[in-house]
């Protein structure tokens, strides 16, 4: 219950039934930790982690393991102590940092567009012959966002020299017991006119409610206007189209993608759940969202 409270942006929820789980007198292990660590670092509870991961060894006598200083530099990273992470990582004596650790602090990079750090981070990848493709778009989004287009260009060079190739994203939404699966400006669907017809109209009315794309999740070096379009028919939007189409009004939108899902999206989603009074629950390559009436149960700390 701690770690699907967790996941699903419910921080409180889950310390409060670790609460109750010391009152029922039933004593927690290396697990739990993990979901409450896991539940601090998605809200951003940053005192109440750093707490539990004292706590775990002092009263508990649990030793700390890869995941719970996985969850502590996720934390740090989120709150912008990217500095403090590092280092906590860094001071590891016992366990030594494996790739999952390091891509952590790379996804905190993304966030607070830390392009130091950022290539520090891949290094380290590299070093440990980890490194994926997505971990070179994360490094990618960090130089797009301080608009460092000649590392954009010297990144992609690089990693068609290498044969790096990134995954499609993809998302689905299920309707009366079938499947439609979305990738980005696709026209495969048998319905795609209603769809793009539906789209433009939800892009409308958004704007008119005061949503603006946020160009940042765009990685190519376009103006703003080409930004904006590129950005419009991301999978997960057509999917949120397709799904106000083919639904009654008030249903809810569920929707299941590949990857993490990018900003403008999630701010998407979030004007989408207030303008047509929708709850829209994404679950995508790291978590749950749920949007209900312009918020994200998140609280964009994610």
């Amino acid at each position: 219950m701690i770690s699907g409270l967790a996941m699903n942006g419910h921080g409180r929820g889950a310390l409060e039934a670790f609460r109750q789980m010391g009152q029922a007198g039933v004593p927690p292990d290396d697990q739990t930790f993990t979901g409450l660590l896991s539940a601090c670092s998605h809200c951003g509870l940053l005192d109440e982690g750093m707490l539990f991961f004292e706590t775990m060894t002092k009263q508990y006598g649990i030793k700390p393991n890869i995941h719970h200083y996985g969850c502590i530099a996720d934390l740090m990273g989120r709150v912008g102590k990217l500095d403090q992470a590092y280092e906590l990582i860094m001071s590891m004596k016992e366990l030594k940092p494996d790739s999952a650790l390091w891509r952590t602090l790379l996804g905190a990079c993304r966030i607070h567009h830390n392009v130091t750090l950022g290539e520090t981070v891949v290094g380290h990848l590299v070093e440990l012959k980890a490194q994926e493709a997505g971990d070179y778009v994360l490094l990618l989004n960090i130089y797009s966002s301080v608009g460092d287009w000649e590392k954009v260009k010297d990144t992609r060079r690089f990693m068609k020299e290498r044969g790096i190739q990134t995954s499609l994203g993809c998302s689905s939404i299920i309707v009366k017991g079938v499947v439609h699966e979305f990738l980005v400006d696709d026209v495969s669907h048998s319905r795609k006119e209603e769809i793009y017809t539906t789209m433009d109209e939800i892009n409308k009315q958004l704007k008119i409610a005061g949503y603006v794309a946020d160009i940042t999740s765009e990685l190519h070096n376009l103006d703003e206007e080409e930004k904006g379009h590129a950005l419009s028919y991301h999978s997960e939007k057509l999917a949120m189209a397709f799904g106000i189409l083919a639904t009654p009004p008030g249903t809810t939108i569920r929707i299941a993608k590949n990857l993490r899902t990018c900003v403008d999206c999630h701010e998407f989603a979030k004007a989408l759940s207030w303008v047509y009074n929708r709850v829209v629950v994404i679950r995508d390559r790291n978590r749950f969202h749920h949007f209900r009436e312009g918020r994200c149960s998140c609280d964009d700390f994610w």
